[in-house]
This record gives structure tokens, C-alpha cells and sequence, in this order.
């Protein structure tokens, strides 16, 4: 093996040493920054309790007429707001979870 390495050039190690060394490349990789959101969706689950304090938060927040906002207000999973940043989707779902809705961001 000896006679091979000089002869050649070449190491028996070299393989090991590339195997060694993936882990630490795809540790790297995965350290990355990863991209902040920018855009998110307020996501109303639940209109609770107080159904019509909800539909009024949702008439302010999207301008939609009454049939439409308690339509939303009864439906599990609609979107109050879609696309907006972090600050108006915090500040809508502090409003919906005031009037008693459950709400989520994403």
C-alpha cells in the first residue's frame, strides 16, 4: 500500500477525510441567515363570544360591508387580512383578540 501511495501520489486517508468533512458543509449550509418575513396573513379561527364586536373590528380593518364581514366572522380559517406587514398584522390582531376573537399570523 505504501509502494501504491508514493508511487502514485495518492492517499488511502484522502476518502475518509472528504467523508469527515461533509458533516461540517452541511452544517454550514444550514447556519445560514435565514430571510425574515415580510408579508403575513391574520387568519381569524374563531369569532368567539362577542360575534358582533368581531364583525365591527373586521369592517374597520377591511372596509367590507356587513353581510360580508360576518360572513368572514363565520368562517373558521378566513383571512382578515392577507399580505401585510409585521406591524399592521400585529396591530389587527390585537384589535380582533380585544373584541374576542381568536386569531392567527402567518
Amino acid at each position: 500500500m505504501k509502494l501504491l501511495e508514493e508511487k502514485w501520489g495518492v492517499s488511502a486517508a484522502a476518502p475518509v477525510a472528504a467523508v469527515a468533512a461533509m458533516p461540517a458543509a452541511g452544517a454550514a449550509a444550514a447556519a445560514e441567515p435565514v430571510e425574515e418575513k415580510t408579508e403575513f396573513d391574520v387568519v381569524l379561527k374563531d369569532a368567539g363570544p362577542k360575534k358582533i364586536e368581531v364583525i365591527k373590528v373586521i369592517r374597520q380593518l377591511t372596509n367590507l360591508g356587513l353581510v360580508e364581514a360576518k360572513t368572514m366572522a363565520e368562517t373558521a380559517g378566513a383571512k382578515v387580512l392577507s399580505a401585510v406587514g409585521k406591524d399592521a398584522a400585529k396591530d389587527a390582531k390585537e384589535k380582533l383578540e380585544a373584541a374576542g376573537a381568536v386569531v392567527e399570523v402567518v
